[in-house]
């Protein structure tokens, strides 16, 4: 029988005695509370999913959440106040000493809280627990994530019916996020990025009044969501015919992106794909262009656990759904970014997401 994703937690977690997820308030809300409840609605401020050594779960809500917590996993706990939720947390860590949290999204308040609740628990680093344990996704998370790049797929082939003369970055970005909610996406997985020109230099440029210009790169990094699940993908067009560096740059970039690729499988280090891309990019006259790493970790956070860098120290396994984006960027010029979301196959790799990657001219 399939463990559960609460055993596999415990798995990961050593010698920990417990795993405390804790959601505080707005913006404090870690997604791992969904992923180990499999939650797929709900708000669930001030409440804790409390996993212990032997795979069982105490989901401590409030009222406001108790008809939707029955639709997920676990022992659901229904608190009225604060006294009825401290005694919960109490009874769900008795016996409990090295009690593991989210130090990347868990706040210092609520870790203290629970550790005074409690008392006599030492507070120690599940981060990279967890992390191991959501990389790894199963059939649904898998079609939930196939579905989250099916609907940014069909956007990004619709793209150059959005572009003409004139059309600004603001613009080209509002429509591609109202089309993923018609097709069915749940929210961005974030935000939009829309470079035109100059602009698209800059990897994390968010988009402005700039107008598109003939020659101009036109460069979309964008995502949707499927029940909390994301996608992610880069597109990179041109309207009218780009200057013939940015023609060079793009063949490299894909050349690239192939080669990275062709490194994914389970078993591979994942620093792997990184540098065969870096090589290509390295080797050609854009040398140093290649300013960030090659992939991430994706899942109900679009940076999630997995680096897909040169240092990096992680295997991969299959069931990781990772990016795989490589780019050049000229400064005053333009940037090109080319990128897919993967997943990590026993033999291989699949690419969720689809479009045409030959260079487009409008």
């Amino acid at each position: 029988m399939q463990k559960s994703r609460a055993e596999r937690l415990m798995e990961n977690a050593g010698d920990m005695d417990a795993v405390v997820i804790a959601n505080d308030g707005e913006p404090f809300l870690d997604s791992a509370f969904w992923y180990i409840t499999e939650q797929t609605s709900g708000t669930f401020e001030g409440s804790f999913a409390i996993v212990r050594k032997d795979g069982s779960m105490d989901v401590v809500v409030s009222i406001l959440e108790e008809e939707g917590a029955h639709d997920g996993k676990g022992n659901i706990r229904v608190y009225h106040d604060g006294k009825e939720r401290a005694q919960f947390i109490r009874d769900a860590l008795k016996g409990c000493t090295k009690v593991g949290f989210n130090v990347n999204n868990v706040t210092y308040a609520a870790a203290e809280y629970v550790r005074k609740t409690a008392e006599g628990i030492e507070i120690v680093n599940a981060a990279n627990a967890i992390g191991e344990t959501v990389s790894v996704k199963d059939e649904k998370e898998i079609e939930a994530t196939r579905k989250a790049c099916a609907i940014s797929s069909k956007v990004a082939g619709e793209i150059p019916d959005m572009l003409s003369e004139g059309v600004t970055e603001k613009e080209v970005a509002s429509r591609m996020d109202n089309r993923m909610r018609e097709l069915g996406g749940t929210g961005n997985a974030f935000d939009t990025i829309a470079a035109f020109g100059p602009w698209s230099s800059q990897p994390h440029h968010m988009p402005c009044d700039y107008a598109l210009k003939q020659g101009d790169a036109a460069l979309f990094d964008f995502g949707t969501k499927y029940d909390r699940y994301c996608s992610d993908m880069t597109r990179t067009v041109f309207l009218g015919k780009p200057p013939e560096v940015m023609e060079r740059a793009y063949e490299v970039v894909l050349r690239a992106q192939e080669a990275g690729i062709a490194e994914y499988r389970a078993g591979a280090k994942a620093n792997a794909a990184d540098l065969a891309a870096r090589k290509i990019i390295d080797e050609s006259e854009f040398k140093g262009k290649f300013i960030h790493s090659f992939g991430h970790g994706i899942g109900q956070d679009v940076h999630q656990h997995i680096s897909v860098s040169p240092k990096s120290e992680h295997v991969l396994k299959a069931g990781n759904i990772v990016s795989a984006e490589p780019g050049i960027y000229i400064p005053g010029v333009g940037g090109i970014r080319i990128e897919d979301t993967i997943l990590i196959t026993e033999d291989g790799c699949e690419r969720l997401t689809s479009f045409d990657h030959s260079l487009t001219v409008v």
